[in-house]
C-alpha cells in the first residue's frame, strides 16, 4: 500500500499541542509521506499579530526540524501574514500548495492537513479553484455543530477562510475540538513517565509541556492537533460519518467577540466529520513513536 501524501498546515508556536502532531506524523512513515510543512498565522499572547505568529511558528518549525535531523529546504514554507481578506495573500505557502496540488496523480490526491487558522489553505483554494479535485482538506476546527457555539480559537481566528471552506464543495474531513479532540488530554506526570528522558525530541516535548503552565496539580492539557493525525493513521480511532456541510453562521470581531454557530444545512454537499477520538490507543501508538527516535 502506497504512503498517503500529504502536507501540514501548523501555527507551530501557537500553544503546545502543535509539536507533538508535526513529530508524530513525520515519525509514521509507514504510513505518511510528509511533502511539505507551512507555517499559518496566528493571533494570541504568543505573538503580536497573524504575520508575527506565522513567522515564530515558522521558527518552531525549524527548531523541531533540527532536532529530528532533518532538513528544511524546500521542506517549509512561510505562509500568509495577514488573515483572509478579498484578495487572498499569495505566500511561499500558498503557492507550494497549489504547485503540488495541480501535479498530483490523478489517483493520489493531496491530503493538507490543517491544524491552525485555514488561511493558507482557502487562499490556495480561491486563487486556483482547480486545486479542489487534487486534494482532501482535514482540518482540526470549530466545535460539534450540535453544540450552543463554535467560538473555537482555529475557527474565529479567520471566519471567513473556515467559511470558504465550508461552502466551497472542497473534499473536507472536519475534526471538531470541543467534544471531539478535546478528549485527547494528557498531563505531567504521564509525560514524565514515558517521555522524559528517553531523547532529545522528547525533552523538547516535555519541556514545552511543562513550560505551558505554572499550576500542574489536577491539570491535564488537550493535545488536540494529534487528532487529524490519527484519524489518517487508523480511522477506528476516531471514528466519523458523512453529513451534509453546515452553514458557518454568526460574526466574530478579534477584540469585541462575538458568536460563531453552525446551521443544518441538509441540501448541501457531503462532508466527512471525526465525532469521537479513542485517547488510548492514540496516546499510545504516539509515545511508542517518540521513545523509539534514536536521538
Amino acid at each position: 500500500m502506497q504512503p498517503i501524501r500529504m502536507v501540514l498546515d501548523t501555527d507551530t508556536y501557537n500553544e503546545i499541542d502543535d509539536q507533538f502532531a508535526l513529530v508524530y506524523a513525520l515519525c509514521s512513515c509507514e504510513k505518511f509521506k510528509v511533502e511539505a510543512i507551512y507555517a499559518a498565522p496566528f493571533s494570541n499572547e504568543r505573538s503580536t499579530g497573524p504575520g508575527d505568529g506565522m513567522e515564530k511558528s515558522y521558527e518552531e518549525i525549524l527548531r523541531l526540524l533540527e532536532l529530528l535531523r532533518i532538513s528544511s529546504n524546500g521542506f517549509v514554507y512561510r505562509g500568509s501574514t495577514r488573515y483572509l481578506s478579498d484578495v487572498p495573500e499569495s505566500s511561499p505557502a500558498v503557492v507550494d500548495l497549489i504547485n503540488r496540488a495541480l501535479s498530483s496523480p490523478q489517483d493520489s490526491p493531496l491530503y493538507v492537513v490543517s491544524i491552525g487558522a485555514i488561511t493558507n489553505i482557502a487562499s490556495a483554494l480561491l486563487i486556483e479553484p482547480k486545486i479542489m479535485h487534487k486534494i482532501v482538506v482535514v482540518w482540526l476546527g470549530g466545535n460539534l455543530p450540535c453544540l450552543p457555539h463554535t467560538n473555537e480559537f482555529n475557527l474565529k481566528q479567520d471566519v471567513a477562510a473556515a467559511r470558504h471552506i465550508f461552502d466551497c464543495g472542497v473534499s473536507l474531513v472536519h475534526v471538531p475540538c470541543i467534544g471531539v479532540a478535546s478528549h485527547l488530554l494528557t498531563t505531567k506526570a504521564e509525560l514524565s513517565e514515558h517521555l522524559a528522558g528517553r531523547n532529545a525530541v522528547c525533552d523538547f516535548l516535555y519541556q514545552r509541556f511543562c513550560e505551558y503552565s505554572d499550576d500542574h496539580f489536577a491539570w491535564g492539557k488537550e493535545i488536540w492537533d494529534i487528532a487529524p493525525i490519527a484519524w489518517l493513521l487508523d480511522e477506528s480511532w476516531a471514528p466519523s460519518r458523512l453529513m451534509p456541510s453546515p452553514r458557518l453562521r454568526g460574526e466574530w470581531d478579534m477584540k469585541k467577540g462575538g458568536h460563531l454557530y453552525f446551521e443544518p444545512a441538509p441540501e448541501r454537499h457531503l462532508i466527512r466529520q471525526v465525532w469521537y477520538v479513542q485517547r488510548n490507543p492514540i496516546f499510545r501508538d504516539l509515545f511508542t513513536k517518540l521513545k523509539a527516535l534514536p536521538f
